[in-house]
């Protein structure tokens, strides 16, 4: 999936760019965006810059807007489905959230965001915020935050050890 990216849009635009917007992606977000940079050969201060910009653009929509977005797919046949289940999915983590980090919930989000694991990123995380109902700019603060320590972690795996990542750069 992530070569199918790669190979869309390096074809026209600068490869900081092309990671500027998988990393801008749900699912591939920042950890695609530093692997693909780092397979491309960018600069890693270039590429982290380019990645973490692309990773927190969408956060503040997400805050914002993703309640009512998700409910207006809710009521549509052709996203019905998919809207209830991404519901499912932020309140679940959220709930699983709240219970570890009961009096510290920015916290929680934060660290769930930090940790570069598959669905623990902005997206998610902002998607959990929403449904908490937790203050947007505090959930923003955190959830950025969270974004810039994936960054540090996924820039040593995809820079300094290519080799763990299962790569050679």
């Amino acid at each position: 999936m992530l070569q199918t990216f790669i190979d869309f849009f390096t074809g026209f635009i600068p490869p900081w760019l092309t990671c500027f917007f998988i990393s801008a992606l749900p699912i591939l977000e920042l950890r695609g965006g530093l692997i693909t940079a780092s397979l491309l050969g960018v600069p890693w201060v270039q590429a982290t810059a380019a990645c973490v910009l692309g990773n927190v653009l969408p956060i503040p929509f997400i805050l914002l807007f993703v309640r009512k977005i998700l409910s207006w797919m809710g009521k549509t046949k052709t996203f019905g489905k998919m809207a209830s289940h991404y519901e499912q999915v932020a309140l679940r983590k959220g709930q699983e959230l709240v219970e570890k980090y009961p009096n510290r919930v920015m916290f929680g989000l934060f660290v769930f965001v930090a940790i570069p694991l598959p669905m623990t990123g902005a997206w998610t995380g902002s998607l959990i915020a929403a449904f908490l109902g937790l203050p947007p700019r505090r959930s923003f603060l955190s959830v950025s935050m969270g974004v810039l320590c994936a960054a540090c972690i996924m820039l040593l795996l995809a820079y300094a050890f290519p080799s763990l990542m299962g790569f050679h750069v």
